[in-house]
């Protein structure tokens, strides 16, 4: 199972959210984590329709995407969203 997380530098959602983010991972180690930015990997990103919100949280399994989280979430939720994927 892949996490795909698409952020960017300038966004205030993204900076609060990363914190979280890398803490969130550590208990999912079986998850392989991607990341691209919003400004400059839109060739990778294209495929996944990300909209004007950010970040996005994508899980994507044998190459499908499953499951999508979008906006600032707090650890609870983001945990609830690898969990209820997996």
């Amino acid at each position: 199972m892949k996490l795909i997380k698409i952020g960017a530098s300038w966004c205030s959602a993204c900076l609060i959210t990363n914190s979280r983010f890398y803490e969130v991972i550590k208990n999912f180690p079986d998850i392989e984590v991607i990341e691209y930015d919003y400004d400059f990997d839109n060739f990778e990103i294209e495929k996944y329709n990300v909209g004007k919100v950010i970040p996005v949280f994508i899980l994507e399994k044998d190459g499908e995407v499953i499951s999508r989280l979008v906006g600032e979430r707090s650890k609870k939720e983001m945990i609830e969203f690898i969990e209820r994927s997996i």
